[in-house]
């Protein structure tokens, strides 16, 4: 499965967990390493960086920028053998 299809379906699912919440994805090219997506919901916000596999290589700055934004808010790596847990906590960090 490509990262982008991936994206694609968690959106979907993330919008329907919230659905007046906004979801950014973020541009690689502005700050290498930031997290793909940012969750906005209400005043509390999450970041989460897709990956496909937990074996997928994180880029350099991916791990800095996901524990420096979890000690903000809430931010993670996310792939399919870790999407409930990760939607799970998604949902208490962003629920009011």
């Amino acid at each position: 499965m490509l990262e982008r299809n991936y994206q694609a379906k968690l959106i979907k699912k993330i919008k329907s967990i919230f659905p007046d919440c906004i979801v950014l994805k973020n541009d690689a090219a502005y700050i290498q390493g930031i997290p793909d997506l940012i969750v906005l919901n209400g005043e509390r916000w999450a970041s989460l960086e897709v990956k496909t596999s937990p074996s997928a290589n994180a880029q350099p700055n991916q791990k800095y920028y996901v524990n420096k934004m979890n000690g903000m808010s809430f931010s993670s790596f996310i792939y399919p053998e870790n999407e409930a847990e990760v939607l799970d906590e998604l949902q208490r960090t962003l629920q009011p």
